[in-house]
């Protein structure tokens, strides 16, 4: 089957390779339908964070099942979404449903091969069915999009609290969709890139230009001096996740959604204003694909296209045969970029 390979540390190729084997019987082979690329891709990619190589990224995707697994429940030609962390069964977070959480996780796309390919081998504990009226290409944002629900479910929104989501991609962009679906009103979202900025608008959120001003005097401002009670920080920058908490309301909850890049260094006076605001502030990894029907990931499914918008958020659909060069021009920065759908 072709796959995009990475080679070593930057380099990518799209190249035939083995057909994969079934890694046990509980497995299911999928053949995908589109792919994503992840922003954690890239760093996997060129920065040198892949387990092993050689390697197939990719832990966005949808597909349908081809081959199913032994006395499976999900039959040939199903189509489904992948949760991508495989769990041990067997730990202590595995035992309360908690898999984001296993001390001995497998992932599809970084320490084992994923969905930059024709087809890709998964659990079928890891499948979710793809309600009619969902289209593939949607599907294959239920994972950012179920990550995004995950930090909105860590704040206790309360209807009408003022929201505010630090970071315009797709992510962000998502995260924003969920906390107005919860409740927030309005959503405020803070971002540098005009596009971003117009998108945001565009689903009736509102944004707060960066550049045009500080986004914590403008976000307090648009509060009538009171700051946002929800918070999410979204872009993984030292600056905005400081800025995330200083626009914060007293009593307000702070979760931080991105991948930091760089050291966070908190000063005297802003301790002493999160003690004196007694704000909340959490961490947020992957989603929930637990209790069976009842997730994060059906959530997500049951919403797509109707409640939560993705489509306007995929600025590129090559095939995947143009990967290497794709992964080229995002990391030169020639062109904007949004989400990045591939087809096999």
């Amino acid at each position: 089957m072709k796959a995009l390979v990475l080679v070593r540390n930057g380099t990518l190729e799209y190249r035939d390779v083995p057909d994969p084997q079934r890694p046990g019987p509980q497995w299911a082979l999928i053949r995908i339908a589109f792919s994503s690329i992840c922003s954690s891709d890239v760093h996997r990619g060129f920065g040198g964070g892949a387990y092993h190589y050689p390697l197939i990224m990719g832990h966005e995707f949808s597909g349908h099942v081809e081959e199913p697994a032994e006395g499976g429940r999900i039959r040939r030609g199903a189509p489904v979404a992948v949760f991508p962390l495989i769990p041990c069964r067997a730990c202590g977070p595995c035992e309360t449903g908690d898999y984001a959480q296993c001390l001995q996780y497998d992932y599809l796309g970084s320490r084992r091969d994923g969905g930059f390919a024709e087809r890709v081998w998964a659990p079928e504990e890891c499948l979710v069915p793809i309600p009619e009226g969902v289209s593939m290409r949607e599907a294959a944002f239920t994972e950012p999009c179920a990550v995004a629900l995950h930090g909105v479910e860590k704040l206790g929104i309360r209807a009408g609290n003022t929201g505010a989501v630090f970071g315009g991609g797709p992510i962000g962009n998502m995260a924003a969709q969920w906390m107005r679906l919860r409740g927030c009103s309005p959503v405020l979202v803070v971002d540098v890139d005009q596009d971003k900025l117009a998108l945001a608008g565009s689903l009736g959120l509102t944004p707060v230009d960066a550049r045009a001003a500080d986004p914590v005097a403008r976000i307090r401002e648009l509060t009538g001096g009171a700051g946002a009670d929800r918070v999410i920080e979204a872009v993984g920058l030292p600056g905005t996740f400081l800025q995330a908490v200083q626009c914060a309301a007293r009593f307000g909850e702070v979760v931080f959604l991105g991948n930091i890049r760089g050291t966070l260094e908190i000063g005297e006076s802003d301790v002493s204003s999160i003690l004196r605001r007694e704000l909340v502030i959490r961490g947020t990894w992957n989603s929930r694909i637990a209790p069976a029907g009842h997730s994060e990931w059906t959530t997500v499914l049951s919403s797509l296209g109707t409640r939560v918008h993705v489509d306007k958020l995929i600025s590129h659909t090559p095939p995947l045969s143009e990967g290497a060069d794709i992964f080229r021009r995002m990391r030169a920065r020639s062109e904007p970029f949004s989400k990045v759908v591939f087809t096999p």
